[in-house]
């Protein structure tokens, strides 16, 4: 009896030992080396992610309006657990209309904001020395007008991205005022990269450290692609037409889209709202004195600052430098394959009217749209009865955006021998007002990050289906440059003269992006002196 107690003891003191040095074990399995010091991270849904990692130093004090610093170091091991702030905003709602809480920020705003999140599959870290084994990487451009927005979104997850075999990379960038302010006086304090564009050279920052970086996290950064929605679309086709970008990413991806936006103003559009904003923050606002107008702003609190830049806008700017082609051509300067597309209503949570109109004022708006040719859209879209109209107008609004997709991609294959592959998202995510809503701006996201389960929506069967579905084309592009493969349906690649792309939805499929005489009609409206029906080549 006594032996077997003693046999009883010394097995529990031996599970007790490995306990104890199990903790250990499992936060130094996380533990990496990066040349500005060791981070630990955590393991979360069968990957390690590693958060808040600083790509830039911050952006603070007289570091505002001046192109990103080096990365920090620091000694000892960096607890990457949690996100960083995110880069200063006006105060984020907690919903609103179609976007509910995780479509939404989380934690607090700061200028010190430079940072990225890195998800990775949880037995790379350890073969990063291995080439061959790399896995391929994507850089996650956030939207949000470039006014707001970051990488602490919940929908921008990347652990589940992960698990399928990409390392994802999440990242913040300098919004609004902070990151847009163009000005004489930064113009004058740095001619090497004009002035306006901060927020693009942090996201060129960001993509250096990765490609740095990122074999420490298993990732390969041979085969980056850079991705973004909205305004982060808008970001990626800027980095296509950056000289300060090449070499960086190998493809892109844009999310809402191509040919939707309108293109950067130019320096001296961006510079007049500048000296509008030192006048009304107090600075001199005298010729002589641009230099004092930077020291005076600078010396603003973030309140005081975005008080006197209320109602003005500052984004992205063709400054010389960054965006240095003002027929904003340049977009093939970095000539990577694209994969680009757009929901099937992109202005549903845009407009309080959307699908409302009536016989009248969907008249009113192909006039205004169309002038001339308003009578043969109106043959294309007929609106006989106010309820017709309000469809008509859907439909119009969602083939216009195709339309516009289309010439954009035609215009770059025109000048370009790589691959462009264009979607429609058309799945109805369940949810608030979904019957209104439907596939509204920002709905494939939870689908190709696979993050359904962040949302208290009702979501189906068909939902899960969808994710996989729209995952697979995303994993299989990011790996190799082709979103086709085994179990999906064909997705054709975009060809000059066969304008066919892939619908996303409950049934994925191929088919003509537009017919025939309807993408005629947007191509001569295009090409009218009233061009405000598309943009053809502008992000």
């Amino acid at each position: 009896m006594n032996t077997s107690n003693t046999i009883c003891r010394r097995a529990g003191i031996l599970v007790a030992l490995s306990a104890v040095l199990a903790g250990p074990a499992a936060a130094a399995d996380t533990t990496l080396h990066l040349r500005q010091g060791d981070i630990a991270g955590q393991r979360l849904d069968g990957a390690h992610a590693y958060l808040g990692i600083p790509y830039a130093a911050p952006p603070v004090g007289e570091g505002r309006w001046r192109a990103p610093g080096p990365a920090p170091a620091w000694r000892g091991v960096r607890a990457a657990d949690h996100f960083a702030a995110n880069c200063q905003q006006a105060p984020a709602p907690a919903a609103f209309r179609a976007w509910t809480s995780e479509y939404l920020i989380k934690g607090p705003v700061s200028e010190d904001c430079l940072t990225l999140n890195v998800w990775t599959n949880a037995a790379m870290p350890a073969k990063a020395t291995a080439a061959a084994a790399r896995l391929p990487v994507l850089v996650w451009i956030h939207g949000g007008a470039f006014i707001n927005g970051g990488a602490s979104v919940p929908v921008y997850d990347g652990a589940r991205l992960a698990a399928k075999g990409v390392v994802v990379v999440t990242i913040n960038y300098r919004l609004g005022v902070y990151g847009f302010l163009s000005h004489a006086g930064l113009r004058a304090e740095n001619p090497d990269h004009a002035a306006g564009n901060y927020g693009l050279l942090d996201q060129i920052a960001a993509l250096r450290w990765v490609h740095a970086n990122i074999a420490t996290f298993g990732g390969d950064p041979q085969r980056v692609t850079v991705a973004g929605q909205s305004a982060g679309a808008a970001a990626v086709h800027h980095l296509l037409a950056s000289p300060l970008a090449r070499g960086l990413f190998a493809q892109a991806i844009a999310e809402s889209g191509s040919g939707l936006g309108q293109a950067p103003p130019d320096g001296a559009s961006a510079d007049a709202a500048g000296a509008e904003l030192a006048t009304r923050a107090g600075a001199p606002g005298v010729a002589a004195d641009i230099a004092a107008d930077i020291a005076a702003l600078r010396k603003l609190t973030p309140d005081q600052l975005e008080a006197a830049g209320a109602g003005l806008k500052f984004g992205p700017t063709i400054d010389g430098a960054v965006l240095p082609d003002p027929s904003y051509a340049g977009h093939n300067t970095n000539d990577v394959p694209v994969l680009t597309g757009l929901t099937a209503d992109e202005g549903s949570s845009m407009s309080t009217s959307y699908g409302e109109a009536t016989t009248a004022s969907f008249a009113d708006l192909l006039r205004q749209r169309y002038g001339g040719m308003a009578p043969a859209f109106a043959r294309l879209y007929p609106a006989a009865s106010d309820a017709a109209a309000g469809a008509a107008a859907i439909t119009f609004e969602r083939d216009r955006a195709l339309a516009s997709a289309w010439l954009w991609a035609s215009r770059r294959m025109s000048a370009s021998t790589q691959p462009v592959y264009l979607y429609l998202f058309s799945h109805v995510e369940p949810g608030p007002e979904s019957a209104r809503y439907r596939a509204f701006h920002s709905s494939e996201i939870p689908y190709v990050f696979d993050t359904l389960d962040r949302a208290a929506r009702p979501f189906t069967a068909v939902d899960r289906s969808v994710a996989r579905t729209i995952g697979a084309y995303w994993v299989n592009w990011i790996s190799h440059g082709d979103p086709n493969g085994p179990g999906l349906p064909v997705w054709p690649r975009l060809q000059a003269k066969a304008p066919v792309m892939l619908e996303i939805g409950d049934v994925s499929r191929a088919r003509a992006v537009l017919e025939e005489e309807k993408l005629a009609a947007f191509r001569r409206g295009a090409q009218s002196p009233d061009k405000a029906g598309v943009v053809p080549a502008k992000p």
